[in-house]
């Protein structure tokens, strides 16, 4: 419950925060208009507003001064009703057990008569129960139904395999099987599964315990179940946090990897693409394969940098340790992550709401007073008004065409960065030259190099290997030319510090550890120090987005709003004095 009411608190304190702001600047805009308007048209001097202004703030200081004289006496005033409150809830408690005591028989009374009344509904509703599975036993019971079952149980035989003819050809490619078998429990499922021959599928099926009745396959289980494999699943990161720790516990307890895989696949059994990855990494282990190549033949599902960590546990035998370390790996990259997001998600939500307050002021509301702007002279309207006017008439009119525009924008630019490298480099360039976001970009990429170059050679991947996979997770294109530089650069016989000498994106401070680690043999601690270092940076210079947009937004919609109130405003009380 408590982790419920902390989801649905935050957008509530957000909104009230954001209302909160947006009357205050509509208070100062109001009150600025009204001394703006009072200024111009009444020509009252500024030394009397100063007064005016001077005067109700010491009336203010005065008041605060008076309210903390009074303060000690207000105390010991509140201190005496809070003890004639605590004394009079004493009395009430005492009046209230004295109630009880005398109304203990009445209590006992009704709630023995209540007893009887519940029984007799018991036996009712027990007597219905016995009618209702008498019900149930005579249909079970009846020959028509037993003759159904025989039938059906004639057809289930259980499957036999010829294991030197057509069942046992194995193809080039997985096939998409369908079988039909009765589960360890009694249960008939019918599941689909990749394999290379019928004979396979049917070892893991009676391998896992079930009674196979029926394995076929043709092109329209292929089309219609082919895309559902396992290829096409990609695990969560927090699933694959939670996967990771529970192997690493079953294997340190002494269960073996397949028992282990076994529990996890139970864990999952309501989902059902989890469920398949499960239980192809089953197959290929009970075909011989080593767990580093179960992992790496389900593609997506998961990392490359985890597959390659253990690959390299499997020569060393320390898989549990490297299953932990990766799970606090993905830990810490889940929450920088998260803290971006949070970072972005304010500001991207108050610009939203900021350009629908102006396309709904400049929609529904400045039309409004178009016809009464209309019947006064062109010349006596202020230009910031005919230009809010255009801009109404101009959106009125376009707004369609303008919408359809954004969304073409935005889809054309999502498909220009994930497909166009150059394009995706210069967007990422650009974001990482900018003053304050900047920074945020670079701390995360340096952070994320640092902390999987450690763990990579803390598990004694070749250097050349770690490059490898560096360059294949990593998604900023500057890194990657970096990475490549550097694989490079080690097939010559240089340092890896060379590529990264007088790099903008790469900080001194960083490129000066690395030299550091690489001098001194303690490159993997190095590399720690540094991803701890500016892993913390990272969430200074979040913190510090979050501190500079509140205030930057609140402006910003403040002056939207202020301008199209000026815009309305001041033709007014020109159109007033026209009138008078």
């Amino acid at each position: 419950m408590k982790h419920w009411s902390s989801i649905f608190l935050w957008p509530c304190i957000m909104v009230y925060h954001f209302i909160h702001y947006i009357l205050m600047g509509l208070a100062t805009i109001c009150y600025c208009i009204y001394l703006l308007i009072e200024l111009i048209f009444i020509r009252i001097p500024a030394y009397a507003w100063t007064g005016v202004l001077a005067f109700f703030i010491w009336i203010q200081i005065g008041l605060e001064s008076i309210r903390r004289l009074f303060r000690p006496y207000m105390r010991k005033r509140e201190a005496k009703r809070e003890a004639k409150a605590r004394a009079a809830k004493r009395e009430e408690q005492k009046v209230i057990e004295a109630a009880k005591s005398v109304s203990a028989k009445k209590v006992e009374a009704a709630k023995a008569e209540l007893r009887k009344q519940t029984l007799g509904k018991q036996e009712k509703k027990e007597h219905k129960n016995s009618l209702v599975n008498r019900f149930k036993t005579v249909v079970q019971n009846s020959p028509l139904l037993h003759s159904m079952r025989n039938q059906r149980d004639v057809k289930r035989q259980e499957m036999l395999i010829d294991y030197n003819g057509a069942d046992a050809e194995k193809s080039d490619v997985k096939i998409m099987y369908e079988y039909e078998a009765c589960t360890p429990e009694g249960k008939v499922i019918k599941g689909y599964m990749d394999a290379y021959s019928k004979v396979e599928v049917h070892s893991f099926l009676l391998s896992e315990g079930y009674q196979v009745y029926s394995i076929k396959t043709s092109r329209w289980i292929s089309l219609f179940h082919g895309s559902s494999g396992s290829a096409h699943v990609k695990i969560k990161t927090k699933d694959l946090i939670f996967f990771l720790t529970q192997l690493s516990t079953y294997l340190k307890a002494g269960i073996t990897l397949i028992d282990a895989l076994h529990i996890l696949a139970r864990q999952y059994a309501k989902n059902k693409g989890y469920n398949r990855v499960f239980k192809e990494m089953l197959y290929d282990l009970s075909t011989g394969l080593e767990f580093s190549d179960a992992l790496a033949r389900q593609q997506k599902a998961f990392p490359k940098l985890l597959v390659n960590m253990v690959k390299s546990s499997e020569m060393t035998g320390e898989l549990p340790e490297v299953l932990d370390d990766m799970a606090e790996y993905y830990t810490e990259i889940d929450r920088t992550r998260k803290q971006m997001i949070t970072a972005m998600m304010y500001p991207a939500i108050v610009f939203v709401l900021s350009m629908g307050v102006f396309a709904f002021m400049l929609l529904f509301i400045v039309p409004r007073f178009v016809e009464i702007f209309e019947s006064m002279d062109a010349t006596k309207i202020p230009g910031i008004t005919l230009a809010i006017m255009a801009l109404s008439d101009f959106l009125k009119k376009y707004f369609i065409l303008i919408m359809i525009a954004i969304i073409l924008f935005i889809v054309v630019f999502y498909l220009c960065y994930k497909n166009i490298q150059p394009f995706k480099r210069a967007v990422q360039s650009f974001i990482m030259h900018l003053p304050i976001f900047g920074n945020v970009l670079i701390y995360n990429e340096v952070t994320t190099f640092t902390k999987t170059l450690s763990s990579l050679m803390e598990h004694n991947v070749f250097i050349t290997d770690s490059m490898e996979i560096l360059e294949r997770i990593t998604d900023n294109e500057i890194y990657k030319e970096l990475i490549r530089s550097t694989i490079d650069n080690l097939s010559r016989g240089e340092k890896i510090s060379a590529a990264f000498a007088n790099h903008w994106a790469f900080p001194i401070p960083a490129y000066e550890m690395l030299v550091t680690g690489e001098k001194t043999g303690e490159l993997p601690e190095m590399m720690k120090k540094v991803s701890d270092y500016y892993q913390e940076m990272h969430k200074q210079a979040v913190t510090r987005i979050k501190t500079f947009i509140e205030p930057a937004m609140i402006i910003m919609l403040t002056g939207i709003v202020g301008v199209i109130i000026l815009a309305i405003v001041v033709p007014m009380f020109t159109l007033y004095d026209t009138v008078m």
